[in-house]
């Protein structure tokens, strides 16, 4: 069977699935929850191992506790995915609540351009949304890394898509981005930036949630090419299937001569969103494979 075939067999499958209410959504991930952590145990071992890593094991019940609630949060996140494929403006902007959009508005009068550095963090494929919240003219779009499996990278750059965000693959970001600045279009581009760096480029280190942690620099890099203005966005889960979403202003302390201050102290202010709920992270990631 062809890519194009799996592909549009998938999504068709998707799309009606996604015609469901999100109560029906949300009946069908409770049912999926115990398949995905009792019986298929997707990654139980990188999630109790993360666990254990931040927050000890003088306590087990209470990692136990944090792990069952990730997982239930995990499976809410696939549903809530889903249903971008057929959700309207309305319903979206009713489940995601976004302040201080303004700020975000007078980046773009001011002449610059805006990179958002964001974790993954509640859902993160909701914050598509904040698109209806700017009232400057701009580009908005994302870098993303492509997916192994060609007919799932399709299926998701769909879904990526569904509010007019621009995907930029992460090899091509440089490119176009200056080629944005340089032609007078001012943007907002999301960097997921708490992910793992490939194995090759393993050169910048700082301490996040107590461990010793790799960090990828493209965000602050570009930023620094093109004069962007570095914001974090800050993510609430307010209760199930409803997100508030702040943006942030990036400010490293002044004292910190080190490299890369803004991606560290985005990395600081991610650390302080996750320790105030910690189970709405992606605690899956393997986060710590790498050792400097």
């Amino acid at each position: 069977m062809t890519t194009n075939i799996k592909y549009s067999l998938l999504v068709s499958f998707l799309t009606a699935a996604a015609h469901l209410p999100m109560k029906c959504l949300y009946v069908i991930s409770d049912m999926a929850y115990p398949f995905i952590y009792y019986l298929i145990r997707y990654r139980r071992r990188t999630v109790r191992h993360n666990l254990e890593l931040v927050f000890g094991t003088d306590d087990p019940a209470r990692i136990v506790r944090m792990e069952k609630k990730f997982y239930h949060h995990l499976c809410d996140c696939i549903a809530e995915t889903v249903k971008l494929l057929h959700i309207s403006d309305e319903e979206i902007d009713r489940r995601v609540e976004v302040t201080n959009g303004e700020y975000i508005d007078s980046i773009i009068r001011s002449g610059h351009s805006v990179i958002l550095f964001l974790g993954h963090y509640g859902n993160w494929e909701w914050v598509q949304a904040i698109i209806h919240h700017f009232r400057e003219p701009l580009v908005g779009g994302q870098i993303y890394r492509p997916l192994h499996d060609k007919v799932m990278d399709k299926v998701m750059l769909k879904i990526r898509s569904r509010f007019g965000l621009e995907c930029i693959h992460q090899d091509k970001a440089v490119r176009r981005l200056i080629s944005m600045e340089r032609s007078g279009r001012k943007f907002v581009i999301g960097f997921i930036s708490d992910q793992r760096p490939s194995s090759s480029v393993l050169h910048h280190w700082t301490d996040f949630l107590g461990q010793d942690t790799p960090y990828v620099v493209g965000g602050e890099t570009i930023g620094n090419h093109v004069g962007a203005r570095f914001v974090y966005l800050d993510v609430e889960k307010l209760s199930r299937g409803h997100y508030r979403l702040t943006f942030l202003p990036v400010v490293p302390d002044p004292a910190d001569d080190g490299p890369d201050p803004y991606t560290r102290e985005f990395m600081k202010m991610l650390e302080k969103t996750i320790y105030r709920d910690p189970v709405y992270w992606l605690w899956s990631h393997k986060r710590w494979k790498r050792h400097r």
